[in-house]
């Protein structure tokens, strides 16, 4: 809940976000203390939610559709983060970054590596070389034409 209201309005107060979730304010600041604090969990958690998908869709999937898949759930991503990006970097640590960054690398090793064995792409790629390249489509505008350009 809290990522759908802070696509919307990133600057929604917690109020707004507590009810929207069907909590209290108090719950909602036991979990999270700081507006930052909560923007950092949304994070986090889509950053999760993003590598667990690496192997359903593996499984679920020919590995250059699932990659295609992944690429399009980051782009989807990565647009709710535009509207959020300044709170994010206002909160986010180097540790923040290392703790979310090495398991992103692993899902596009894990992707890559398959469209490998597969034929469908030429191995030696590298898996962050791709993850800077995608980490592009967070620049993307949060506009019509920036999502057809994501898209």
């Amino acid at each position: 809940m809290a990522r759908t209201v802070l696509a919307a309005d990133p600057t929604a107060p917690l109020s707004t976000i507590a009810k929207t979730a069907g909590v209290g304010q108090g719950t909602l600041y036991r979990h999270f203390p700081t507006r930052e604090a909560l923007v950092l969990g949304v994070y986090r958690k889509e950053i999760d939610a993003i590598v667990a998908l690496a192997p359903t869709l593996l499984a679920e999937h020919s590995p250059l559709r699932a990659f295609r898949l992944w690429c399009d759930r980051l782009a989807k991503s990565s647009r709710i983060k535009h509207g959020i990006a300044d709170a994010l970097h206002a909160a986010i640590s180097g540790q923040d970054i290392r703790e979310t960054y090495e398991p992103m690398v692993a899902a596009v090793r894990r992707m890559l590596d398959s469209c490998e064995a597969s034929g469908d792409i030429r191995p030696g790629g590298d898996a962050e070389d791709v993850l800077t390249f995608l980490g592009v489509l967070w620049r993307t505008p949060a506009t019509t034409a920036g999502k057809v350009r994501a898209s």
